[in-house]
């Protein structure tokens, strides 16, 4: 049956082929992605605190940093595929473990190896949930709540990207002892994603193939490569952006605007996300073509928007570019897990998601890294420009490749 004539959702759960699901269920599914997510960014303002209380260098940060993508590619190489073949929960509680672990060492840090350990496990952690993670929402919401549910997939991890540097940013500034506070409330919330999984029924793939695996390079079909690759074209420069933001951010803020709270810069992160998470309800019933044109045109101005803060000294163009990049991630993103959930099949899904997290991570943890290294070499200002002059044109490219293969996301 041709993809034009098959039914519908709503044609298959009139004639009792498909049996509704609580919402609830979908939502749940959605707070185990919030959770984790904002562990992964809840330490972006702490490390200061930790600079001050360790005494390591600044290009320590560096590596801790490499830690985190480290961690993040290992997992999303295996967990795609072992949740797609044995069902979420085998690598989510699992995932959720190494979460609470890495919030406990934070929590306790008394060296900079506790602090590399910690960021490993955060990214593993982060590869599970966005691979099993993610596709367990889109399980959970059901066919007829597919495109809500890669809605809610998505929300989910722009909020809890911008809860974690918020609440970071906040106790370093009003609470003593911030970081003991902050990541004992983390953990708490942590165990409540962990009570969530464990009882959640394992809606993927009921149908397991039986027999030994070997383990490959997660993968979808042939004919549903150029569907993830248009998702990385929009999420990869677009989630880069935002990585530009939140590592060179606070730099910007205190080098050249001479603003050094870590409040502020947690706001400037908080906010970033959100207008990710507010543009992704206001357009979430447009087709993917508009909602990737959407994504491209976000980053493109934000990095426009991050020239122009530097060459003025301005704050609040600073802080319009960092709504634009979360603006231009979000959209990206809902984009790409959008034609994954209508596009690729279930025992697929996983791979698909690990596969469209990989093209956007490895640029966004690779990019601003060098940047790091180039600003060192050069000075902020120059490295700031290179790279959002990169990122513009990638941008550029982004929109034209869409136009090119509109007849693949004309119609969703």
């Amino acid at each position: 049956m041709s993809e034009q004539n098959a039914p519908s959702a709503q044609d298959l759960l009139n004639q009792g082929m498909v049996v509704p699901r609580s919402p609830l269920r979908m939502w749940l599914a959605g707070w185990m992605v919030v959770s984790v997510f904002i562990l992964s960014n809840t330490a972006t303002p702490l490390y200061v605190v930790w600079q001050g209380q360790l005494g390591f260098a600044s290009s320590t940060l560096t590596l801790i940093f490499a830690a985190y993508i480290l961690g993040l590619l290992l997992s999303l190489l295996v967990a795609g595929q072992v949740s797609d073949r044995y069902g979420r929960r085998v690598v989510l509680l699992p995932g959720l473990v190494c979460a609470m672990s890495a919030a406990w060492l934070f929590k306790s840090a008394e060296s900079v190896e506790s602090l590399l350990f910690a960021r490993l496990l955060t990214g593993i952690a982060v590869g599970i949930i966005v691979s099993a993670g993610m596709a367990s929402v889109v399980d959970q919401g059901g066919l007829p709540r597919r495109r809500l549910a890669s809605l809610v997939a998505s929300m989910s991890m722009v909020l809890g990207a911008g809860l974690g540097p918020l609440l970071a940013g906040s106790f370093a500034t009003f609470a003593s002892q911030p970081i003991e506070k902050v990541f004992t409330l983390e953990l708490g919330i942590l165990a409540l994603a962990f009570l969530i999984a464990w009882t959640m029924p394992d809606e993927a793939n009921k149908a397991r193939p039986r027999g030994h695996a070997k383990w490959r390079f997660p993968s979808v079909e042939r004919h549903h490569r150029l569907h993830i690759l248009l998702g990385i074209a929009l999420f990869g420069p677009g989630i880069t952006a935002t990585s530009f933001v939140l590592s060179l951010g606070p730099s910007l803020l205190a080098s050249l605007l001479n603003i050094k709270t870590p409040l502020m810069a947690g706001a400037t992160a908080f906010l970033m996300f959100i207008s990710a998470f507010v543009v992704q309800m206001a357009l979430r019933r447009r087709t993917v073509e508009h909602i990737f044109y959407f994504s491209a045109t976000a980053t493109f101005f934000s990095m426009l928007g991050i020239c122009t803060a530097i060459a003025i000294s301005s704050p609040v163009v600073l802080i319009i570019a960092a709504l634009l990049a979360g603006a231009g991630q979000g959209l990206g993103q809902l984009g790409g897990l959008t034609l994954i959930a209508l596009r690729i099949s279930d025992n697929k899904r996983a791979q698909a998601n690990a596969l469209l997290n990989m093209g956007g991570y490895v640029p966004a943890g690779l990019l601003p890294v060098a940047t790091g290294f180039l600003i060192d070499r050069t000075d902020l200002a120059f490295g700031a420009y290179t790279l959002a002059g990169l990122l513009a044109s990638c941008a550029l490219l982004a929109a034209w490749f869409v136009a090119r293969n509109k007849q693949e996301v004309h119609h969703y």
